[in-house]
């Protein structure tokens, strides 16, 4: 087995996007101590390993985790399905919520799901039911030139991912730029920057929500 170049590289990984997410969302939570944590969907040999080294949260994901996690509540569950959700009688489940480089994922069927080319917006829109009025919500996800690059993934522009969490009762706070060779960088939000990030192929956007405290008039039904 021999071992030749080690001696020439850096001493880790730390240009990978989900270096960057991983990393940035973890030190966000730790900073907010909110009451009650969930993710759905990210790695959990990455961003929710960094989570449970410092609180206890809960994983939803369409695909079972047999092990035993110490810190770690895990609960099967298709986030594109009808089926009821968790929620506390005054409304919404949680005060924090993430979901990392998995609602590109929603609908294509890769991960088991069924094939619907609108899952993420039905995901987004069950996560927001999820989460309590005033909570907030990390999204990660890629954004450029969009297109669907089958069964892999989505590619969003990112005025798609807002207007459909505006949609849903959710306002954009904050939004970074994750690349290899910048790192994150927090992005202007304004509608011509928003415009302007799909003209790029692929970058990684982790948008951050806050759940706003009632709907706007023009969005009630």
């Amino acid at each position: 087995m021999p071992c030749l170049h080690d001696r020439y590289e850096e001493g880790g990984t730390t240009k990978s996007e989900y270096f960057w997410q991983d990393l940035s969302v973890a030190q966000a939570i730790y900073a907010a101590n909110p009451i009650k944590h969930v993710d759905i969907g990210s790695r959990i040999d990455g961003f929710v390993a960094h989570i449970a080294s410092f609180r206890n949260c809960e994983v939803f994901d369409i695909r079972p985790v047999s092990t035993i996690i110490p810190g770690v509540v895990f609960c099967q569950a298709d986030l594109m399905a009808s089926e009821p959700l968790p929620m506390a009688e005054d409304g919404g489940y949680c005060d924090s919520l993430s979901c990392l480089h998995a609602i590109e994922h929603f609908g294509l069927g890769r991960y088991g799901d069924k094939l619907d080319p609108k899952g993420y917006q039905q995901g987004i829109g069950n996560m927001a039911l999820l989460l309590r009025p005033g909570g907030t919500f990390y999204l990660s996800t890629p954004i450029g030139h969009e297109r669907v690059e089958f069964n892999a993934n989505w590619v969003f522009e990112p005025l798609t991912i807002v207007r459909c969490a505006e949609g849903f009762g959710l306002a954009l706070t904050k939004l970074i730029v994750i690349t290899p060779l910048y790192g994150a960088q927090e992005s202007a939000i304004d509608v011509d920057t928003l415009a302007n990030l799909a003209t790029v192929r692929y970058q990684l956007g982790l948008f951050i929500f806050t759940k706003e405290a009632k709907l706007h008039p023009a969005r009630e039904t």
